[in-house]
């Protein structure tokens, strides 16, 4: 029952707790972290595409990953909605900053869909089963997991200061709350035990880690559903944040999920100011540490 948890929250923490000062180091962990993340995926797709019945469970898994971002999105946004009325945030945007560029942040979302698309059309059309491919997954997610450890450790964040930011704080624990509920009430609909509902839905936007975790312990049909729902969360967070930032400034940093301390931060600042920049590194960060953590936890008892 623990050993799924353990391969999780092991090398996260072993990860976390190295403290490391060599800049270069870090870079190097940046391009490994990276390339790694593209290689597990193609596996995932690769298994995706050696799934017998893979054409007559599309539209299951189509199913499936709509209810999925469409529970989120409602919990999400009713739950941000009541935190940010009862701590409501006044942000003055910055009219002259930047805007970036929304083509070059998409075609970035693409490539990891790009990833598990190669892995997809290699595995129905050309390779073989290959053998031990579940081991060198299992070893690579490990290997993945102790260095975010190290990358979180070592960003440069107070994790004190982090905790100590109740704007941050508040907005991650309203988007975990919520997205647990839409979990439960989403069990009838997935047709899962509960712990597998919950863990489905505590990806928070995290989709390069979310999919290998989850299709690591429950298969590549689970783990392609829990990658294209929080890929969908990344597409749906850009276009709403520089709408609704102005006037609810938790809903925009909230439903960005874990994405708002690295790739929603840009659009997060540009559209809400340097004011939101803090905040959104915050919730984002502790997003971050408990996605891993709740998906082992809930993975661990099945």
């Amino acid at each position: 029952m623990l050993t799924g948890a353990l391969l999780i929250l092991a090398p996260l923490f072993l990860g976390f707790a190295i403290a490391l000062s060599n800049r270069r180091l870090m870079t190097v962990i940046h391009y490994t972290v990276e390339g790694l993340v593209y290689f597990i995926l193609a596996l995932l797709g690769l298994g995706l595409g050696q799934m017998e019945g893979l054409l007559d469970q599309l539209g299951t898994m189509a199913g499936q990953v709509s209810g999925l971002v469409i529970a989120l999105l409602v919990a999400n946004m009713v739950g941000l909605w009541l935190f940010h009325r009862w701590q409501p945030m006044t942000i003055n945007a910055d009219e002259s900053e930047a805007r970036p560029s929304y083509q070059r942040l998409l075609l970035a979302g693409l490539k990891p869909l790009a990833a598990v698309l190669v892995g997809v059309l290699l595995g129905y059309f050309l390779l073989p089963q290959l053998p031990m491919v579940d081991e060198v997954a299992t070893w690579a997610l490990m290997l993945l997991l102790f260095l975010i450890g190290l990358q979180l450790r070592n960003a440069g964040l107070s994790l004190r200061k982090l905790l100590m930011n109740r704007q941050g704080l508040g907005i991650a624990l309203a988007l975990v709350v919520s997205s647990l509920v839409a979990g439960v009430a989403l069990i009838p609909w997935l047709d899962v035990p509960w712990y597998q509902a919950l863990a489905l839905a505590s990806g928070f936007g995290w989709y390069s880690l979310s999919g290998i975790v989850i299709g690591d312990a429950l298969g590549p049909a689970w783990g392609g559903v829990a990658f294209l729902n929080d890929v969908l969360r990344e597409i749906i967070a850009l276009a709403l944040i520089p709408l609704v930032i102005g006037s609810r400034p938790a809903m925009a940093i909230g439903y960005g999920g874990a994405t708002a301390m690295d790739f929603t931060l840009p659009v997060i600042r540009s559209s809400g100011g340097l004011a939101c920049v803090p905040v959104a590194i915050a919730s984002g960060f502790l997003l971050s540490f408990l996605s891993p953590v709740l998906m082992g936890v809930f993975l661990a008892i099945g």
